[in-house]
């Protein structure tokens, strides 16, 4: 699968690729990988075609795995491109960071009016980096949201920890679970370090159209369904005009996708793969697949009805 267009920040405002389906007026912003024409950035192109949407992929840059003072601006020009090529609604998607990077996103652009955010945060998170500095896999950007705003960083929630412990705790957290990674108690004593604060929560309320919010409980990166209660309850206590859905279970793992997506990115041991990376998908695999299964099912008619 090759993109009929690319895009470069020098030359267009933002880097993505665009994916479009002859005919179609609805499209998607999709951040599903960490390039925009990796495995799961093509996966996710390929599971909205199967649904009739156009795709723009988007990510920072070219082979940067980090998140930091991504600029938010980028999301206006890529939306007034997908306008431009005569598409009626444009919806957004993205898991785990960039699950919240698409909650913030629309937050900020009416003009998104479909939102799916699997395994997000409620709040901004810090920056983060994936350079290999010093050996660690990654590391906090001092002073840096992962997003930006008008050249500067959006308020943040800090992580508890700075280079190099900040990775040392991760690893000694990941061991010691039997995950091949986990994060959990690294942003549970962020927040207890750092009570959250107003400004650095996600204004879910201010966005339009449809919001479909998806975690587990068995996620060992953050504690997703507290932050999806969080944004829940939120909703209800303050004006909005958006609808919205919040699909938690006790299974799926922090890789809480549609089966049918799933399948397209691991065709081949799934199972294993997911049993490799996390405890809870080797030990409750049935239930995690019949978590993937519901969340297919229920989606169907949301995209349908957009």
């Amino acid at each position: 699968m090759k993109a009929k267009r690319y895009f470069t920040v020098d030359a267009d405002g933002f880097y993505g690729a665009y994916y479009p389906i002859s005919g179609a007026d609805h499209a998607f912003i999709a951040m599903l990988g960490d390039d925009i024409d990796d495995l799961l950035a093509k996966t996710g192109v390929k599971w909205l075609h199967e649904r009739g949407y156009s795709c723009l992929t988007m990510s920072p840059a070219k082979a940067d795995y980090g998140h930091h003072n991504y600029p938010l601006e980028r999301f206006e020009k890529a939306i007034a491109f997908l306008k431009e090529q005569g598409n009626r609604k444009i919806g957004i998607i993205g898991a785990s960071t960039t699950g919240m990077l698409a909650l913030i996103a629309a937050s900020y652009y009416s003009d998104i009016t479909m939102t799916l955010a699997f395994s997000p945060s409620d709040f901004v998170m810090e920056g983060f980096y994936r350079d290999g500095k010093d050996g660690a896999t990654e590391r906090p950007g001092d002073g840096e949201s992962t997003v930006s705003l008008d050249g500067k960083p959006l308020p943040y929630l800090p992580f508890a920890y700075r280079h190099p412990e900040y990775w040392q705790k991760i690893q000694e957290e990941s061991k010691g679970s039997g995950n091949f990674i986990s994060s959990i108690q690294l942003f549970d004593e962020s927040e207890k370090r750092h009570p959250l604060q107003e400004e650095e929560k996600i204004k879910v309320e201010k966005i339009q159209g449809h919001i479909v919010l998806i975690g587990a409980e068995d996620d060992v990166l953050w504690d997703t369904c507290r932050y999806i209660h969080r944004m829940e309850e939120r909703l209800s206590q303050m004006e909005h005009s958006c609808t919205y859905d919040t699909l938690c279970y006790r299974y799926g793992t922090h890789f809480i996708f549609p089966e049918s997506m799933l399948k397209m990115m691991l065709p081949i041991a799934s199972k294993l793969i997911l049993g490799l990376m996390f405890r809870s998908a080797k030990e409750h695999s049935l239930e995690c697949k019949e978590t993937r299964i519901d969340i297919e099912r229920k989606l169907q008619p949301i995209l349908k009805n957009w």
